[in-house]
C-alpha cells in the first residue's frame, strides 16, 4: 500500500486506513511511539505505558553500564 503525506498547517501528516487502525487496536487516543531505523519510520502503538517503563529502564540501565567512568568522572 503506497501513501503520501498530506499538509496539516505547517507540518506533515499522512492518513491511516480504518481497517488497518482496527488491526492494530489504534484509536485517537493511543499513544504511539515513533522512531527509525535511519531508513524507515517505525509507528508502533503503546498499549501497555508499563512496556514503555520497561524499555526506558533497559535503556537507561545499558546507558549507565556503558558509561559508568565517565559518570563517576563528571560527579566529582
Amino acid at each position: 500500500m503506497g501513501k503520501r503525506l498530506q499538509a496539516v498547517g505547517n507540518s506533515s501528516g499522512i492518513i491511516i486506513d480504518k481497517p488497518i487502525l482496527e488491526m492494530l487496536r489504534i484509536t485517537a487516543e493511543t499513544e504511539l511511539e515513533i522512531s527509525t531505523d535511519g531508513e524507515s519510520l517505525i509507528i508502533t502503538p503503546v498499549h501497555d505505558a508499563s512496556v514503555r517503563k520497561r524499555k526506558i529502564a533497559k535503556a537507561q540501565e545499558r546507558t549507565l553500564k556503558s558509561h559508568a567512568r565517565t559518570f563517576r568522572k563528571l560527579a566529582k
